[in-house]
């Protein structure tokens, strides 16, 4: 009954102490009364039995102070508190572009430079929330892996399945940034933001990546660009008549136009070395691309005490009739 309930005078609860001193008076003033009439004997009465009324005599200071005790308990004010948090949410859509030209087969990175990636990426998406993410691969062209989606787990089942060699070989920058921005450019999102990680020089595709870096900064996206590959040779497999073997190539990586690409949209290139600054870029990006959320905390409170004081009233209005009708005493 009073589950989860609280009292805003709970010191007036005291006052229920008063009940039993009052059963008590009850009970010594009853036992003090002596009969009006004196018998000599009482044999006379002993083959009579209580009337309903005399068995019934007690029922109204019963009821009185069980009206008494709610209406101390209603004087407390019992009540019950509901508490809740109003959650308002800033969405951010981000967009994915992933190099998965052949290059991203050098093993600089472990096991190579595109499983990392793939591992990084599903780590981040994790991590996010409310946020709509979409994915686009890129080699010689670019095409939509993922449209913007909340459903994570679909997106992350669809990162596991990428491979080197889904698309012709080349490296298409401008074009999947292009292919980022059409993602993008109808969102109502307060926040638009590409993610674009690639390993080497645009050498592909109809649109260069400043000019579609340029359209993406009229569409108020902003673009963090991810440099991935160890500084001078990384080591390349190579399918051979006798077996798989390794070669030490160059890195060559267009930092010059990545970091003007983020320079345009207000965005910020990185540099990853290695598998550890590879997953650091990508905490820092989430921390700079955090939804934004305002809490507000309310406590509410229902008074209780209009149930307590109803019921005494009802108690006391019963036991009034009672003793006027029923119960009702000869003077």
């Amino acid at each position: 009954m009073f589950n989860d309930v609280t009292f805003a005078y709970p010191y007036l609860l005291y006052l229920l102490l008063l009940i039993p001193l009052i059963l008590f008076w009850y009970w010594r003033r009853n036992k003090k009364i002596s009969p009006d009439i004196t018998f000599s004997s009482l044999s006379i009465f002993d083959e009579l039995k209580p009337t309903l009324k005399e068995r019934l005599r007690h029922i109204p200071i019963l009821l009185r102070t069980v009206a008494l005790g709610l209406l101390i308990i209603a004087l407390a004010r019992p009540q019950t508190f509901s508490t809740g948090e109003n959650v308002y949410t800033e969405g951010i859509d981000i967009a994915v572009l992933l190099d998965i030209s052949g290059s991203m087969l050098a093993e600089d990175f472990k096991p190579n430079r595109l499983e990392a990636a793939k591992d990084v990426i599903d780590n981040f998406i994790e991590g996010r929330t409310t946020d709509k993410i979409g994915l686009v691969i890129f080699a010689k062209e670019s095409f939509t892996q993922c449209p913007l989606t909340i459903d994570y787990s679909v997106l992350r089942n669809l990162i596991g399945d990428i491979q080197s060699g889904m698309i012709e070989d080349g490296t298409a920058i401008g074009t999947a940034i292009a292919n980022g921005v059409n993602r993008l450019k109808d969102s109502k999102a307060k926040s638009k933001v590409i993610i674009l990680l690639t390993d080497g020089v645009n050498n592909s595709g109809e649109i260069d990546p400043i000019t579609a870096a340029q359209i993406a900064e009229k569409f108020g996206i902003r673009i963090y660009t991810v440099g991935v590959g160890t500084r001078g040779e990384a080591p390349y497999p190579f399918n051979t008549p006798f077996g798989k073997r390794y070669q030490n190539v160059p890195v060559e990586i267009d930092e010059a136009t990545l970091q003007q690409v983020a320079d345009i949209t207000s965005g910020k290139y990185f540099r990853a070395t290695d598998n550890q600054k590879l997953e650091q870029i990508y905490e820092q990006i989430d921390k700079l691309e955090k939804t934004r959320v305002e809490i507000t905390s309310y406590r509410q409170a229902k008074e209780l005490f209009y149930n307590w004081i109803g019921a005494g009233l009802i108690l006391l209005i019963f036991e009034f009739g009672l003793l006027r009708t029923y119960l009702n005493r000869l003077p």
